[in-house]
């Protein structure tokens, strides 16, 4: 192998997108054999097409545009989740029963306490829409006092309102079901124009959040508490209110998640909301290329982690696989990464990779 060719590999390997994007790549590879296999276009996956509507409107089809559009609950949740693992070397596994509260306040002030259907809001949408976040927020502040000003480990922390969310949830709707057929709440969750709403939200999250990392020292400070937090408070840096702030944000984004999630099926299922979702958002982070010790984060890995994610729950739909069993096949995918990431088994090909090209430097002289 000449020089050049040696170099281009050594950057392909260090390159932070490469795990998350080689997964993608082997997620469509399946789709398109399953296609051959079935006897239908090779390239249907890739298809987009503009359907029209009975309402007399066009909207964009085809996989693509529905994994986007599925997807865009958990790529929301990755955002949070991101700088929460990078700051504490923890997950939130409690933003999926916080999406369910979230959903299950909002829906309990649009149809009024006690009610299980409405057509007409009993408050201002603004006012339920600002409830789901603030409420969100509200348990993100939660989980970052435990965290961060008590030293609980996170798993531990969040595993509170991983149990008594959902809980609490049921309770505000009084164990019903509510439902809001009122089409401007179904609006976050439907179609703006010939594009799904969820895809225009998760964007503009997506958008808000770069912005802010690129245009502020947050990012660094985050990275900075994740690799020692010791050290970062003697340079002079708040390692706890980082970390506060990270849950904080967390919470914030499962509090729009929830919103989103209720508003595609215009009502409050605090059963169902949100079910699975923080396992989805942590392997969105982990098949990101990040690193679930904290420290270094890369955004981009967990967006397209996250829709990767959706892209391999709608394949094994596909296939067969039923809902129930398919976060079997997840599960084993986040222990094959997690092993990946482990520094005895990083430090067995780095050995060995040394080793190689040792030899072949013996071998030249």
């Amino acid at each position: 192998m000449s020089t050049d060719s040696s170099s281009l590999w050594n950057k392909i390997k260090s390159w932070p997108l490469l795990l998350p994007v080689v997964a993608l790549i082997l997620v469509m590879a399946l789709n398109i054999l399953h296609d051959v296999a079935v006897g239908a276009n090779p390239l249907s996956f890739f298809t987009i097409t503009l359907n029209q509507t009975t309402s007399g409107g066009t909207i964009l089809y085809g996989r693509i545009i529905d994994i986007l559009n599925r997807g865009s609950e958990v790529a929301i949740l990755a955002l949070g989740m991101t700088l929460v693992v990078s700051s504490s070397a923890g997950t939130d596994i409690s933003v999926g029963s916080v999406m369910s509260l979230s959903a299950s306040f909002c829906c309990m002030l649009l149809a009024g306490f006690g009610v299980t259907s409405t057509n007409e809001l009993r408050v201002p949408l603004i006012v339920g829409v600002l409830a789901a976040f603030a409420m969100g927020t509200l348990c993100g502040c939660f989980n970052g006092t435990l965290v961060a000003y008590f030293g609980i480990q996170p798993m531990v922390a969040t595993l509170i309102l991983f149990s008594a969310a959902r809980a609490i949830g049921l309770l505000v709707c009084n164990n019903m079901i509510v439902y809001i057929r009122n089409a401007t709440f179904g609006a976050f969750g439907a179609f703006t124009g010939p594009l799904p709403t969820p895809i225009i939200i998760a964007a503009i999250c997506i958008a808000i959040v770069a912005v802010v990392l690129r245009k502020t020292s947050l990012g660094m400070y985050i990275q900075s508490v994740g690799i020692n937090s010791k050290a970062s408070r003697i340079a002079g840096l708040n390692s706890k209110r980082i970390i506060f702030l990270t849950y904080v944000i967390c919470g914030f984004f499962a509090g729009v998640a929830g919103l989103v999630n209720s508003s595609r099926i215009t009502s409050a299922d605090s059963n169902n909301i949100g079910l699975y979702y923080e396992m989805d958002a942590i392997l969105a982070v982990a098949l990101g290329g990040n690193s679930l010790g904290g420290g270094k984060f890369n955004l981009a890995g967990s967006i397209i982690g996250a829709y990767t994610i959706q892209a391999i729950t709608t394949t094994l739909y596909a296939l067969g696989v039923s809902t129930d069993q398919a976060p079997v096949y997840k599960a084993i995918i986040v222990v094959i990464i997690v092993a990946i990431q482990a520094p005895p088994v990083r430090a067995f090909f780095r050995k060995r990779a040394n080793a190689k090209a040792f030899g072949k430097e013996a071998a030249k002289a």
